[in-house]
């Protein structure tokens, strides 16, 4: 009995190790969630004590871990103070991964990181090599709770006065994790998200900091922390950091401009209220989930910008969801250098290489090609709403952002399991689809080269 016991140990234990680390992730996060939905469909989770239904806990749990937002029922409202613990758990571990939260718990308990941890870990935090990596993960915790810790300390200012100490300090806590997370739940009531604050500079700054910060990715604030200076930050960084600083400036010109006149949006807002909403709009977008100005008034123009932003998301190695900004900004340089004739990619007088211009045009024509899927399927599926609210939903959940128009609770379950597949996707997708790649690249060079010809293009 023994040795058949030994004998299925050492099974399970090369099955695990065959794993490869993009493996271990896309499982870890789907155990997170089934154990997530499984306490959200409890009835102790729910104010009503009645079971929310498996699909819809199930919606929720990967909204959470998926950092998206995108809600079936009002947080505040559904929610038992349980439920609302699990969702602020969920989004903590969603937001740093799952291998993060595990190597936290090993150090408190004295526990040593195995090489396969390790690995994961590197790939998790999309860290350039296996050595330091323990290290990188200590300091993103000590980072992340500092920010968080802040972000709460800042908005207590404005919530406990107004809500109590008890009630105050929980909603400060819960929306600075949120916030830093780019989850975007919110405990404000009724799906209003932040609009009841779209005047209030505290709330509105201190949202929009903790969202950038965490939208930055722990790589490039590291950086940031450590050079201070632009001109010695890495490629990585700088690139990182232009593409955010001009995707927010050209996103506030542009709310401000065409959202002026709406008097369901900045309309009827001062002229120093119209600037702040229309930034924090331009914000959001990049996989947050607030909103101040509410999504189903804005003008179609305003619709569609907010898609495009979006679609590009945030950084890597972040809280934040799409293509991210690197995988724009290369597609950005690369166009620039056909235009201008350039046969190389440059930019801040470095040369990319085309491995890296190539993965990042078959990242974006994947999520495209998603994007295209999954609206096809929700235009079947749900034929009494408008193309424009389908696709804004569909890119919502692909960039794990979480603004809706207000269509979520009322799509069909099957339509909610398809952006749930969507919104795990994209919380995993772009990360471990780079890193697949980049290992198919490294493994399968070609032994033959083949004679090289032309293809007309355009």
């Amino acid at each position: 009995m023994k040795t058949w016991l030994g004998y299925a140990k050492r099974v399970q234990n090369d099955k695990m190790i065959n794993l490869n680390p993009a493996q271990v992730l896309a499982l870890g996060f789907s155990g997170v969630i089934l154990l997530g939905a499984l306490l959200l469909d409890l009835p102790l989770a729910s104010k009503s004590f009645e079971s929310v239904g498996f699909i819809n806990a199930l919606f929720t749990a990967t909204s959470a871990v998926c950092v998206t937002g995108l809600v079936v029922v009002d947080t505040a409202t559904h929610w038992t103070l349980f439920g609302q613990l699990v969702i602020l758990v969920l989004i903590q571990i969603g937001g740093l991964g799952f291998m993060t939260m595990a190597t936290m718990f090993a150090l408190v308990v004295g526990k040593k990181i195995s090489l396969k941890s390790r690995l994961v870990m590197q790939e998790a935090l999309s860290h350039q090599n296996i050595s330091g990596v323990v290290r990188v993960t200590r300091n993103v915790l000590i980072m992340t709770f500092s920010i968080e810790a802040l972000g709460a300390l800042i908005l207590s200012t404005k919530f406990v006065p107004e809500f109590g100490m008890g009630q105050g300090a929980f909603l400060s806590i819960f929306h600075s994790v949120s916030a830093f997370c780019n989850a975007g739940f919110d405990l404000m009531g009724n799906f209003n998200s932040l609009t009841a604050y779209v005047t209030d500079p505290v709330v509105n700054f201190t949202i929009m900091g903790l969202i950038v910060t965490g939208g930055l990715g722990f790589t490039v604030l590291s950086d940031l922390v450590l050079k201070r200076n632009f001109k010695t930050l890495n490629l990585n960084t700088k690139l990182a950091v232009t593409v955010t600083a001009a995707l927010i400036a050209i996103g506030t010109l542009f709310f401000f401009f065409v959202e002026y006149s709406n008097p369901d949006t900045l309309g009827n807002l001062s002229m120093l209220e119209k600037w702040m909403a229309a930034m924090f709009q331009s914000v959001t977008p990049r996989t947050a989930g607030f909103n101040t100005l509410a999504i189903d008034k804005l003008t179609m123009s305003s619709l569609l910008m907010t898609i495009v932003l979006m679609f590009i998301g945030g950084c890597p190695a972040s809280t934040a969801g799409g293509i991210k900004t690197t995988t724009f900004g290369l597609i950005l340089f690369n166009i620039g250098s056909v235009i201008s004739g350039y046969e190389e990619t440059v930019m801040f007088k470095r040369r990319v290489s085309q491995v890296y211009i190539s993965r990042a045009l078959a990242l974006m024509s994947l999520a495209l090609a998603l994007v295209i899927i999954v609206t096809m399927i929700l235009s079947f599926n749900e034929r009494e709403f408008e193309f424009m609210a389908l696709l804004f939903e569909t890119v919502s959940a692909f960039g794990t952002v979480g603004l809706s128009t207000g269509i979520t609770p009322l799509l069909n379950d099957s339509s909610k399991l398809v952006l749930a597949v969507t919104m795990f996707f994209g919380r995993l997708g772009p990360m471990t689809l780079v890193m697949a790649l980049a290992r198919r690249q490294s493994m399968n060079r070609a032994l033959v080269r083949y004679p090289e010809s032309k293809v007309n293009v355009g």
